[in-house]
């Protein structure tokens, strides 16, 4: 194969070249081109968490080469998907372009969509997704997301159709003990950082006292997360019985 074309600035369509020049099935990398959507989604998962380390770290080299990496992985499966005839990288990009556009009317939308100033994300994206019950909103959340990050979505999610943990569930006294402490902390007017510090300690002390009983508590949140998401689906269907 010849040697790829020198230029001053490489572009994104130079980055799809470059994957579908190492997907090649005969010139191609021997690595690159075996490579499947399953066998490379750790690596996704590994440059998306280097890319927040160079974000947290505010380091502008660093945020360009992992930013960069991730955008490879994006392509890359983009080219996968293109081999078969599904869709690539362009209609990716139109379909987030549209998405973005669809969003924001009070930018992109009518003038009377303009006047009338920010819409509700949520609502917009419930009716562009066709989310229309609570069921429909808990089986959108993400199977694969971290638990303790699936938590946070599902009772976002769960709140506003009055299913909302904890308020008719008798806690440990420790966990009721930092609850309250936390709420009053708000109330009496504790800065920003005090109060996440003061929360972070809640979250960290429950993890200890889960793995201090000899359990997981990725794992012991994720069995909860599916039973809350379980009784949620339970408590609509019983409104409609």
């Amino acid at each position: 194969m010849a040697a790829y074309p020198e230029k001053e600035k490489y572009t994104a369509e130079d980055l799809v070249q470059i994957i579908m020049l190492l997907r090649d099935p005969e010139a191609g990398c021997p690595w690159d081109k075996v490579q499947t959507h399953t066998s490379i989604r750790k690596n996704f998962l590994e440059e998306t968490y280097e890319a927040l380390e160079a974000i947290d770290a505010d380091d502008p080299a660093m945020m360009r080469e992992e930013l960069g990496d991730v955008m490879m992985q994006v392509v890359f499966h983009c080219v996968m998907e293109a081999e078969k005839q599904n869709f690539t990288f362009t209609d990716v990009c139109d379909e987030v372009c549209r998405k973005l556009i669809y969003r924001h009317p009070h930018i992109f939308g009518t003038p009377e969509q303009q006047k009338n100033g920010i819409m509700d994300w949520d609502a917009l994206k419930n009716k562009e997704k066709g989310r229309r019950s609570l069921v429909d909103e808990i089986n959108t959340v993400p199977k694969t997301f971290p638990a303790l990050m699936k938590a946070q979505k599902l009772q976002k999610r769960a709140q506003p159709y009055g299913c909302v943990c904890g308020e008719q569930e008798t806690a440990g006294h420790q966990a009721q003990a930092a609850q309250q402490a936390l709420a009053e902390q708000l109330v009496q007017g504790a800065d920003e950082a005090q109060a996440r510090a003061k929360a972070g300690e809640y979250l960290f002390q429950a993890v200890n006292w889960v793995r201090s009983a000899g359990m997981d508590a990725e794992e012991v949140l994720s069995l909860y997360n599916d039973r809350f998401a379980q009784e949620c689906v339970a408590k609509e269907a019983s409104k409609q019985a």
